[in-house]
């Protein structure tokens, strides 16, 4: 894999890949495939049916009853020998066929890559069959596809992609076709499309670099195959109270068998009758398929709440949890931001109504806001629906928002207060975007404005108030100094201590001989405008699974991206 693929301009892309923009020819493309292999995700070589099944005929409980059953046949109960021998053979069915269709639902990775892709070759677009891709390979990209395999992008129109199957994060992720420098690897680069990634919107051109095996898709699909068992705390206590009862099986057995035959002077064969007939009833039959119905219930229950168990002896596992690490934003809340408080300088207006709806008033004490504080506010919202990637859709469904929970809460509260985006968008048209990084925690929208150009920013209040050097109050910019930056973030401390989100807005008139669009060159010198703060409902039962946690002995550490008095306000509200 090419690592440092992210940090070379489109035309060396081409050069390195040995393309050209009317793709591979059908010939190279055949050579290549030789070389490469197809664009497949490699399996490792699993054990055979019929072996995995054996395992689960001798492990320690289950020899310890081989030879119990084996014992009664000895004795001629062979009743009790037949028993026996069934309770291994169903016991082994039941934990083979649980892990066998636990196995089934894991290999559901490899339906996730599509089977056709789109290509340029020979300079005609065509649709091939997926595992024929090679690197060089000129892919296209449309909403709705699946990335076929590790690319770069060359060509990006509106082009976003959600990456939830690689990271997890299900905010769609902006792409661009530049060349980009400052991140801490290729993963986290805003030019590559990665296998298995779906285009949410937008259009796009890239040239695959890695395919099959090399694919971060399949470097992670590996893993899960290449996982090593290790036995679970119960199939440990299992196999240790298996020996204990083995011991003491055979020394009560030949304790026995020396009474009978010096003591009670039975003839041979009859005192090891007894003593054989002692061992087999200190053998407890019903144990193992005791724990494994127990285990397989608690399986079931599991899979009604989507929670795949692979291995039976992994139920017991979860008892010996004592942290639980946990997502906040759509995990622990309901992933509905809404706008509830509304600072520009120097007012605190509360904001009315809740969900996606754009339905509310705000209000600065108790009182509709002045046509003045209307203006500032519309100001604020220019910037927030500027620096905007998500979209507010009326249909048959009602009020939803496409794209970032917390993108779609500002457009609410912007359509509540009447400013019109599209029609503001005609007239101050996109140049370009620098997208959110979560390196330097900002995002900025530059458009055309007369014959000039301004530059809308967002991000963390604290960065934006310390990239400003203006502030705009009452309509007019005035500057801003040490003293009133750390006023304005005691105001924002005050606000995210309550456990509201709170987002700083800014904007830049950008010089007219400004070259480059970059965050060094157009996130300075900016305007304050004013912050929002925003708050997202928990999910219903979220307190009570809290509390029986805590109750059970486990620590739940919450992870976010959030201010740390916003986190901290939240985690104290749910205990």
């Amino acid at each position: 894999m090419m690592m440092d693929i992210h940090e070379l301009d489109e035309g060396e892309v081409f050069r390195r890949l040995g393309t050209l923009d009317s793709g591979l020819t059908v010939a190279e493309a055949e050579a290549r495939l030789d070389k490469y292999g197809p664009n497949r995700i490699q399996e490792i070589k699993r054990k055979p049916l019929i072996l995995l099944f054996a395992e689960n005929l001798y492990n320690v409980l289950a020899v310890l009853l081989w030879i119990a059953g084996a014992l009664s046949f000895l004795i001629g109960s062979y009743q009790l020998g037949a028993a026996i021998i069934s309770v291994i053979l169903i016991n082994a069915i039941f934990s083979f066929w649980q892990e066998y269709e636990a196995e089934k639902a894991t290999e559901a990775l490899k339906r996730i890559l599509p089977v056709m892709a789109t290509v340029i070759r020979d300079g005609s677009e065509t649709e091939i069959p997926a595992h024929e891709l090679v690197p060089g390979d000129l892919i296209l990209l449309k909403e709705g596809d699946i990335v076929p395999a590790d690319a770069r992008i060359v060509e990006a129109h509106e082009l976003k992609v959600d990456a939830s199957t690689l990271t997890g994060e299900s905010k769609p992720v902006r792409k661009v076709s530049h060349r980009i420098r400052k991140v801490r690897n290729y993963i986290e680069a805003d030019n590559i499309v990665f296998a298995g990634t779906q285009v949410t919107s937008g259009t796009g051109r890239a040239i695959v670099f890695a395919t099959a095996g090399k694919t971060e898709f399949s470097r992670i699909a590996s893993m899960t195959q290449e996982l090593k068992e290790e036995p679970s705390p119960l199939q440990m206590q299992i196999s240790h109270a298996a020996r204990i009862i083995s011991i003491i099986a055979v020394l009560l057995g030949l304790t026995l068998l020396a009474v009978n035959i010096y003591i009670v002077k039975l003839p041979i064969y009859m005192a090891l009758i007894f003593a054989i007939g002692l061992m087999v009833a200190n053998v407890p039959e019903g144990l193992l398929p005791s724990v494994t119905l127990a285990l397989a219930a608690s399986a079931r229950k599991m899979a009604r709440q989507n929670a795949l168990v692979k291995r039976l002896s992994s139920v017991e596992t979860l008892g010996s949890t004592t942290i639980i690490c946990t997502d906040k934003t759509g995990t622990l809340t309901r992933g509905e931001m809404t706008v509830r408080k509304i600072w520009v300088p120097y007012k605190t207006v509360e904001v009315t109504g809740s969900g996606y709806t754009p339905e509310g008033e705000f209000l600065h004490r108790g009182k509709p806001v002045s046509h003045r504080d209307i203006r500032e506010i519309k100001l604020l919202f220019r910037a927030a629906s500027f620096c905007n990637d998500s979209e507010l859709v009326h249909d048959h469904e009602g009020w939803r928002v496409t794209g970032d929970p917390t993108e779609g809460a500002l457009l609410v509260a912007a359509e509540k207060i009447g400013f019109d985006r599209e029609a503001e968008l005609k007239r101050m048209p996109r140049i370009t975007e620098l997208p959110f990084d979560s390196t330097r925690k900002s995002m900025s929208s530059i458009h055309e404005a007369g014959d000039g150009r301004v530059a809308y920013v967002k991000g963390a209040p604290r960065k934006i108030i310390r990239l400003s050097k203006w502030i705009s109050v009452d309509g007019k910019v005035r500057a801003l100094d040490d003293a009133e930056r750390e006023r304005i973030n005691r105001i924002h401390d005050e606000v995210a201590s309550r456990g509201l989100r709170v987002l700083a807005f800014a904007y830049r008139e950008l010089p007219e001989d400004l070259e480059s669009y970059t965050p060094e060159e157009v996130e300075r010198d900016l305007v304050l405008v004013g912050m929002a703060a925003m708050y997202d409902p928990p999910r219903d039962g979220v307190g009570e699974a809290v509390i029986q946690c805590k109750m059970a002995g486990i620590r739940i550490i919450m992870i976010t991206g959030d201010y740390g008095l916003t986190a901290e306000a939240i985690a104290r509200n749910w205990g």
